[in-house]
């Protein structure tokens, strides 16, 4: 074993699944909450701040034999803005994208207004997206208006 390859981290290549890769580090088990994967009876493998010359450390997570659809995965763009995901069909990469934030946020972001409804009634919250870039997002039942989130 030569000096790279000790350096290396070993995590088995995925024959059919998901990896969603570039997901900033202090964000990682959010999205590993907001997908539900900690509930999952399939093999994961989520790599914590690990080395990444582009963004100083990052959080990658393989979930074998599950392919997540579009809108599921679009949801942690909110949080997670910069993560790319690979669907991994017979160990080869057939499907490489970056997530999209969606038009309508469901039950991700709480409203800040106190007196938002979605605070004091057992109820999922939904927002807007006004703006992309930087984020500006409007919730649906109070109006309020959060920005950067």
């Amino acid at each position: 074993m030569t000096a790279s390859n000790k350096t290396e981290l070993a995590v088995a290549a995925l024959k059919n699944g998901t990896v969603i890769d570039h997901i900033p580090s202090d964000v990682l088990f959010k999205v590993v909450s907001l997908l539900g994967i900690e509930k999952m009876n399939t093999h994961v493998t989520i790599g914590s701040n690990l080395k990444s010359s582009r963004m100083g450390t990052k959080g990658i997570i393989k979930v074998a034999d599950v392919e997540f659809p579009e809108s599921t995965l679009n949801r942690i763009a909110i949080i997670a803005p910069t993560a790319k995901v690979n669907v991994i069909r017979d160990y080869e990469v057939v499907e490489k994208r970056a997530v999209t934030l969606p038009d309508t946020l469901v039950g991700i972001v709480r409203c800040t207004n106190p007196k938002c409804i979605t605070n004091n009634e057992p109820m999922r919250t939904k927002f807007t997206v006004i703006d992309r870039n930087p984020v500006i997002i409007r919730c649906d039942y109070c109006g309020h208006t959060h920005f950067k989130v």
